[in-house]
């Protein structure tokens, strides 16, 4: 069964951008190989959030991928034996985009039935009490006394 995944790696950030390009068509080679399809984005050189390698900067690389689980564990392993990778963490999409389409079809069906139901008329509002009208020189009243 295919699933979709999203694999975020960042490399060093002296690597050369032949060799990125590079080590980005073995994995997507890897992946067509073995029956799945694939993209990759460069995000470009960032600062990591702490220091990864000996390294404060590194360049991101989204890697999107389709296929089954074990394709996943060869772009793993290639990802863990390849030098220049400093870090990478691999996340299934396809959970979340069923979510995101079971909520869609809910809120698709509440606004068609929105839509055919008219909207219950409005309840006026009830009319204020009035009250007693308070005067300056009547002042505070006298506390209760007990006998």
């Amino acid at each position: 069964m295919n699933r979709s995944y999203e694999v975020m790696f960042i490399v060093r950030p002296d690597m050369v951008d032949e060799d990125l390009n590079k080590l980005i068509s073995t994995l997507e080679s890897s992946v067509t190989s073995g029956g799945g399809t694939a993209k990759s984005e460069v995000w470009g050189k960032r600062r990591l959030a702490y220091k990864v390698a000996k390294f404060n900067d590194g360049i991101f690389v989204l890697f999107m991928m389709e296929g089954p689980g074990a394709l996943v564990h060869e772009v793993e392993r290639r990802l863990r034996v390849t030098e220049q990778v400093i870090k990478f963490i691999t996340v299934r999409t396809d959970e979340e985009l069923k979510r995101l389409d079971k909520v869609k079809k809910l809120r698709d069906s509440r606004k068609k039935m929105s839509a055919v139901a008219p909207a219950p008329a409005p309840t006026p509002a009830p009319a204020p009490v009035p009250s007693a009208p308070v005067t300056p020189e009547a002042g505070p009243e006298p506390a209760p006394t007990t006998v």
